[in-house]
């Protein structure tokens, strides 16, 4: 009798970042990390200084980008990670800079 592996949850992280994160190759880099773990989603700039990322995918893949984002190999300088998670939306392709 075959054991079938229930599927992984697909879920949405939004994490705000906050630090010195702008202008660094920060939204880059993240992009570069997600798409290397198979999720899609955007990074974008906030007006206070913050970056905002919105990654959906297999939700371990969305805990190594949070592991990522605070593991200190970023460019810049994060301060804080402050995440939210819920039910992936869908209708996303890629991962976009913004």
């Amino acid at each position: 009798m075959a054991i079938v592996a229930e599927a992984e949850p697909v879920v949405r992280l939004t994490a705000w970042v906050r630090g010195h994160v702008q202008g660094v190759g920060f939204r880059w880099w993240t992009r570069s990390r997600a798409l290397e773990l198979g999720l899609v989603g955007s990074a974008s700039n906030l007006r206070d200084g913050r970056v905002e990322v919105n990654a959906e995918g297999p939700e371990s893949a969305c805990r190594e980008l949070v592991v990522a984002l605070r593991s200190g190999a970023t460019p810049g300088r994060v301060e804080s990670v402050v995440e939210r998670w819920s039910a992936a939306r869908g209708g996303l392709t890629g991962f976009a800079e913004r």
